[in-house]
């Protein structure tokens, strides 16, 4: 049997074996909220329903908050070979099992040349930024340095929808925690990533108001505990 490739982690970090990384209860609920079979389906129909069957294939893509690169493995079956990720977690990277570059980095400061990239995709990390509004204005003003002039921004972020509150109220229940091991792993992220996760919650109107500042919509939904955005450069 073949061995599995490591990823390319860049020099901002020197770690790439899961066994040197302290268990972070975050991390461990992630990982048992869905298979990484279940995450990298998920994703290929959200990236579908997004447009990534318009995009050409030799698009130059960067997946921000990564993780343990399921999304990177979705853009690979959907047929994208020119494919980056980038997290600040040197462990859920270190997870990831491709051939595609990644780099252990501050979104606030990303790695990459002006007008270098074509699409870049975020599927859950802007909520875990620590301060509003700081921190999202200066990622979002990298996020429009790296983009070319006719690239695309795509966000899916949560969204305090009533189908999301019903979750919420869920989470709040031990016998609904019991019965579903899922619900449970969500409530535990939701308990670690409380402060960040309500502040995000909490300000829909300064969210968009600061994507607007740098991105036209393009097209953009709130569904079922989701926002999606797909922008252009301004």
């Amino acid at each position: 049997m073949r061995r599995a490739k490591q990823p390319k982690l860049t020099a901002e970090s020197e770690f790439t074996r899961l066994d040197l990384f302290p268990e972070d209860p975050w991390e461990s609920a992630y990982l048992r909220f869905e298979t990484p079979e279940q995450e990298i389906q998920k994703f290929v129909k959200r990236l579908l329903k997004l447009g990534a069957k318009e995009w050409p294939r030799e698009s130059e893509i960067v997946e921000l908050f990564c993780g343990r690169g399921n999304g990177l493995q979705a853009l690979r079956l959907l047929g994208f070979t020119r494919i980056e990720g980038a997290d600040f977690s040197a462990s859920l990277l270190a997870q990831y099992r491709g051939d595609a570059r990644c780099h252990v980095c501050d979104c606030r400061q990303l790695p990459f040349l002006d007008r270098s990239k074509d699409v870049l995709i975020v599927q859950g990390g802007l909520h875990h930024l620590q301060l509003l509004p700081d921190d999202l204005a200066q990622t979002f003003a990298q996020m429009h340095r790296v983009l070319r002039r006719d690239g695309r921004l795509v966000i899916v972020e949560p969204w305090l929808t009533p189908f999301l509150k019903l979750v919420h109220f869920a989470c709040e229940k031990p016998i609904a925690r019991r019965l579903s091991n899922k619900l449970d792993a969500l409530a535990t992220m939701i308990q670690h990533e409380r402060r960040t996760y309500e502040q995000w919650l909490g300000h829909p109107r300064l969210v968009l108001a600061l994507v607007h500042e740098h991105f036209a919509p393009v097209w953009q939904s709130v569904s079922w505990g989701k926002w999606s955005f797909v922008g252009k450069p301004r």
